[in-house]
């Protein structure tokens, strides 16, 4: 029962801010507004009053109405039955909600985001007996979530001492006490399967480690221009219509992460909805099973309210955390931090704060920073290594990469996929722009490629950026006098640069085979076309008339053998491979044979 000190009275309203009148309240704290029990959270703090931002519309809320303060700050419930599921920004289950609610929430409705009814097959961890000390993060037993995920139930941040007693095998609700440790002050604990933990606050971690892998995507533009080491964090920048939405979402289903969460953030109904169908029927590539299995989605319309939008972020790195805390690799991809920003935007203007640029808050930089600094790879306290990579995509108006959100999240992140309109316009997909991004990367990503994959993989990946960047300074010259200024070697290089482009770096998410790409298969494409480039080059040397060259079947077939075999095809590839070694070879006979003659 709330305490008389924690009920408040509504003074005043203004939109989704409203001030209330309540003694011992305190920032950050979680309150239920008015006769329709609408929650929000306490901003802003001035002698009595409070400044609470809610989380739902506030129409036909009237002053005088009572506010009562919940004791704790805006958290989510993390537990069994997490994956596999649809949250809102606040992490209301969706699909419950629908059943009570029907197509549209409820003001008010109140629905927990872990079932308590439910029961789950715990199996206690074989090394811990009464008497053991454990500590945050220390594995008190097991749960199979789901067939793709084992869930290890963990001791809260925080908690420390000697267990006096752990369940024993069997089944149980997530509200059941399975453990008791008695605390150095000697309070006993009890312990269950789920935790609640704010979302505005990092969990903790032993210490932070230095990433390794690169996080596979199964995009060639992304792993073998531009990768991503598993915990790092990126941005995929690009104007309306370049297709940041379609790359996010490569990502989430073709990534090698163990656990994905997805946030929409202020996206359009129509595109989450596609989310929401498409993603239940997927199949994992990696192990054969529904991808949901795997899956945690986090939904916040641009018609839900705006605050919810900017808490749905918390919400969602803050469950990445939990599952990074297990010791899993997790990738979350919030689409998009534009709409987040927005949101602080509108709320910032409503409490009077002074605008900057564009009208963003001061503390915008700061904010996004403190977001995106939760990614990274850490040494957990119980579980071994875990990560959280973070990808955002962002949403400049008009393609204008200055604008503040883009360029203050350009100097956080160390990955940048800059789409462009331009490629976008030209179905060139992905929009990614060769010339504006970048990755920090590169070189730790080397060393997994030059293990796993191929030890020429830096070098080919060099040289065709090289033949990119050329064909950027010969394409000019062309525009200007036209193709008869350039020379045959020139003329070649530009159509090694269209083999690149056509060949490796085009990729469409619709193409069943070539919708995922192996980084076999990503390799053997690149140096395929690094092969017919440089072979090519050479022939030129020897007299070779350029028409003839880009005459050749095999420069047609090269532009389309990604769609033609599928990454379990290596075989076809690598026979293709000696279609093009024999198809030089005769040209080159040819013309040795003619230069003997002379």
């Amino acid at each position: 029962m709330t305490e008389p000190s924690r009920i408040g009275v509504i003074r005043d309203i203004n939109g989704p801010i409203v001030t209330v009148e309540m003694p011992g309240a305190r920032n950050g704290e979680q309150v239920k507004i008015g006769e329709l029990g609408l929650f929000g959270e306490v901003i802003s703090l001035s002698g009595l009053r409070a400044v609470v931002q809610t989380y739902e519309s506030t129409d036909g809320v009237r002053p005088g109405e009572v506010c009562v303060g919940l004791g704790f700050p805006l958290s989510v419930e993390l537990g069994p039955g997490l994956m596999g599921g649809i949250f809102d920004g606040v992490q209301r289950p969706l699909e419950k909600i629908a059943l009570q609610s029907g197509d549209y929430i409820r003001r008010g409705i109140n629905v927990p985001a872990l079932d308590r009814a439910r029961q789950w097959a715990f199996t206690p961890n074989p090394d811990l007996e009464p008497g053991a000390q454990v500590g945050s993060g220390s594995v008190l037993g097991t749960v199979q979530e789901t067939l793709a995920v084992l869930h290890r139930i963990l001791v809260p941040p925080g908690i420390a001492g000697e267990l006096e007693d752990l369940a024993p095998t069997g089944n149980y609700d997530i509200e059941a006490s399975i453990a008791r440790v008695r605390t150095a002050k000697g309070h006993s604990l009890t312990l269950s399967m789920y935790q609640r933990w704010p979302v505005r606050k990092p969990r903790p971690y032993r210490k932070r480690d230095d990433g390794i892998a690169p996080l596979i995507t199964g995009q060639r533009v992304i792993d073998s221009f531009f990768p991503q080491l598993k915990g790092g964090k990126g941005a995929v920048p690009g104007p309306f219509g370049a297709g940041k939405t379609v790359v996010q979402q490569q990502i989430a289903r073709w990534s090698n992460a163990d656990i994905v969460v997805y946030v929409g953030c202020g996206e359009r109904g129509n595109e989450l909805v596609d989310v929401l169908e498409t993603f239940p029927q997927l199949t994992d590539p990696y192990s054969g099973r529904k991808l949901m299995e795997r899956t945690l989605l986090v939904a916040n319309t641009s018609n839900m309210p705006v605050v919810a939008r900017e808490a749905s972020i918390y919400v969602g790195i803050t469950m990445a955390e939990y599952y990074r805390d297990m010791g899993y690799d997790v990738v979350m991809l919030a689409d998009s931090t534009s709409r987040w920003a927005e949101a602080l935007r509108e709320v910032s203007g409503r409490l009077g704060q002074m605008p900057v640029e564009e009208g963003y808050p001061a503390y915008l930089a700061s904010r996004l920073a403190a977001v995106y600094e939760r990614a990274g790879r850490v040494e957990t306290y119980g579980a071994g290594s875990g990560s959280v990579t973070l990808i955002g995509a962002v949403s400049p108006p008009g393609g204008d990469f200055s604008e503040p959100v883009t360029s203050h999240t350009k100097d956080i992140i160390e990955t940048f996929w800059a789409l462009s309109k331009e490629l976008a316009d030209a179905r060139h997909y992905p929009s990614i722009d060769w010339v504006t991004s970048f990755s920090g990367h590169v070189h730790t990503a080397a060393t997994w490629w030059h293990q796993e994959v191929d030890p020429n993989w830096e070098r080919h990946r060099t040289a065709a950026l090289a033949l990119l960047a050329r064909d950027a300074e010969l394409s000019r010259i062309v525009n200007l006098v036209g193709p008869e200024a350039l020379s045959d070697a020139q003329r070649w290089e530009l159509e090694g640069a269209s083999l690149v482009k056509e060949g490796v770096l085009q990729q469409s998410a619709l193409d069943e085979v070539d919708t995922f790409c192996s980084p076999q298969k990503q390799f053997a494409l690149l140096d395929l076309v690094i092969a017919i480039y440089r072979d090519g080059a050479a022939l030129i040397e020897l007299g070779v008339p350029v028409a003839e060259l880009q005459n050749l079947p095999i420069l047609a077939k090269m532009r389309r053998i990604k769609s033609m075999y599928s990454s379990e095809q290596m075989d076809q590839i690598q026979a293709f491979r000696a279609e093009v070694n024999t198809a030089m070879e005769e040209i080159r006979g040819e013309y040795a044979k003619q230069g003997d003659a002379a």
